[in-house]
């Protein structure tokens, strides 16, 4: 019997959203839930000058009335914000141990150009697991479940069930909005995720955690981002 996730599609999201991924066998992508604005799904911080620097990626009149599938990039401004990204990004990560493997992968994931933010989210997930040999199928809610009027714990279910999954794993944060008992009854069991404290190396000065994916693989090698991957307990 497969474990199951599910989560809302972010775009080079932190580590936290990869320990997720790699903790099932298969990670469903909400994309036909509404857009949030002012949350994670366009834009996340990387390392400038020792601090966080927040990037958003220009989108197309969004609205929290709006699916997130349907939620369209700029294209006019996203081509000159990704030339001005890559600047920052070289500026600030070139003296970074990975930043010749790394910049590639990158570059590849925005170089691909989609009116969708779903889809470069899904994208730019898929690419950072191919990278680092996380092999979790990756599928998303609006390819066939069929569920979208269910909400809450019962869409869950619903999608667990289609999947024939035993296991379901949450983000930590869910821990008030999901009842065991109430998966128990279905026959799936609910297990929480909570990552460990992860702390790598960066340049000098005090380290800045829970930053984009981005940051940890240009101080890790592949090898060390799958151990710090795997720093996480089940709740």
């Amino acid at each position: 019997m497969s474990t199951v996730a599910i989560m809302q599609p972010y775009v080079l999201p932190y580590i936290g959203y990869f320990q997720l991924i790699a903790a099932v066998d298969k990670f469903i992508v909400y994309d036909d839930v509404n857009f949030i604005k002012s949350g994670w799904i366009n834009r996340n911080n990387i390392l400038v000058n020792n601090n966080p620097y927040l990037f958003t990626i220009p989108l197309e009149n969004a609205s929290s009335f709006q699916l997130i599938k349907d939620t369209k990039v700029n294209i006019k401004l996203y081509l000159i914000w990704k030339d001005k990204f890559y600047r920052t990004v070289s500026q600030s990560y070139k003296k970074a141990p990975f930043f010749d493997e790394v910049n590639p992968l990158i570059c590849s994931i925005f170089d691909n150009v989609t009116c969708d933010i779903s889809n470069l989210a899904v994208n730019s997930l898929k690419e950072v697991c191919k990278y680092l040999k996380i092999n979790t199928s990756i599928l998303e809610t609006s390819q066939g479940y069929l569920n979208a009027h269910m909400k809450g714990q019962e869409r869950v279910i619903d999608i667990c069930m289609q999947e024939g999954a035993a296991n379901y794993i949450n983000p930590i944060g869910g821990l008030q909005l999901y009842s065991k008992e109430y998966f128990e009854k279905q026959k799936i069991k609910l297990s929480f995720i909570k990552p460990t404290a992860i702390e790598y190396k960066q340049f000098k000065g005090e380290f800045v955690p829970w930053l984009s994916i981005i940051d940890v693989l240009m101080f890790n090698s592949k090898e060390q981002v799958n151990v710090l991957i795997n720093n996480y307990e089940l709740l």
